[in-house]
């Protein structure tokens, strides 16, 4: 691996020429990654890569005319301190946001680097052939903001972003809500139960411990093989399984660590404020992504908390 600084024209301009082919493929990936969900954004990301296209083929005109048919490999991994980036198939689901984010930073990021490393060297044709890459970004983000406007209007955009927001919830949000309350909740009666039946907040870690990762396994399985995601839209099954053992686990475990404390009051008491956390979570998270009324979210919960928990400490001291 070599510096940038080290790097002659010819292999500068050859860096320049694969990373341009490197962006316009990434862009392409882009589009047919959105092409179902997000045509319109799909439409100018496959505008920017015929742009990149274009963009590479003056490049390789350029370097015909001052070295010759031959063009050395020289790619971003091979130089030190070059912007790299993360192979599109790497990624699981393509969300819209991430997609904007990343491409309008790409631009940005390469004409940064060309101005840093013009900055850095000495030699006069260097440092006009990393101005002149750097210009050739910026007119990169121009033609991108232009595709925009032209393919992405206000309102399909708004459009995008409210699909965007539905396969989150659909998929992020609705498995880990399930799995947060059934943990939270379902939990309560047996570490409650135990506490109280014993006295001793070791006992009621054990039983605690032992029933939010049970919870968690069997809410994880439950959910990845409910379906596969083909019709329902809700994503990858091994995604959404994962997501609600966890957060199913979790829930158990909040009311569970203070029972790790040795005083059994102090325990039952903190162990207590811990689940007014956790319900109030619950009912935030309902408000905030499912649309229902805060006042009904919290009272729809707290309610069924309360019902378990009750049971919890009716059985314990029975």
């Amino acid at each position: 691996m070599r510096d940038f600084s080290d790097l002659s024209e010819r292999e500068i301009l050859a860096l320049a020429i694969s990373s341009e082919e490197e962006d316009g493929r990434i862009y392409a990936d882009f589009a047919e990654g959105l092409r179902n969900d997000f045509p319109a954004t799909a439409r100018v990301f496959h505008g920017m890569a015929q742009e990149e296209g274009d963009h590479r083929r003056r490049l390789i005109e350029l370097y015909q005319e001052k070295f010759g048919e031959h063009i050395p490999l020289v790619r971003r991994q091979d130089v030190r301190g070059f912007i790299t980036r993360r192979p599109v198939w790497q990624l699981q689901k393509l969300g819209v946001g991430l997609v904007r984010r990343q491409a309008q930073s790409m631009e940005d990021e390469a004409s940064r680097f060309y101005l840093r490393a013009a900055s850095r060297s000495t030699d006069a044709s260097i440092r006009k052939l990393l101005g002149d890459l750097a210009e050739a970004e910026g007119d990169h983000e121009n033609i991108a903001d232009r595709l925009v406007e032209e393919n992405l209007p206000a309102g399909v955009r708004a459009e995008e972003d409210e699909t965007s927001r539905r396969n989150f919830v659909l998929r992020v949000i609705q498995p880990g809500l399930a799995g947060l309350m059934d943990g939270s909740v379902s939990t309560l009666a047996p570490v409650f139960a135990a506490a109280f039946a014993t006295g001793r907040s070791s006992d009621a870690f054990l039983v605690g411990l032992a029933a939010s990762l049970g919870a968690g396994i069997s809410m994880g399985f439950a959910e990845a093989l409910s379906d596969n995601g083909s019709l329902t839209g809700r994503g990858a099954p091994l995604a959404r399984g994962v997501i609600c053992g966890l957060m199913t686990t979790l829930g158990g475990i909040g009311h569970t660590l203070p029972f790790l404390i040795a005083n059994f009051w102090t325990a039952m008491v903190l162990a207590f404020l811990v689940v007014i956390v956790e319900l109030a979570v619950i009912s935030w998270i309902r408000w905030r992504y499912m649309d229902t009324p805060l006042f009904s979210a919290a009272l729809q919960v707290m309610f069924g908390g309360a019902i378990v928990f009750a049971t919890g400490i009716l059985i314990g001291i029975s």
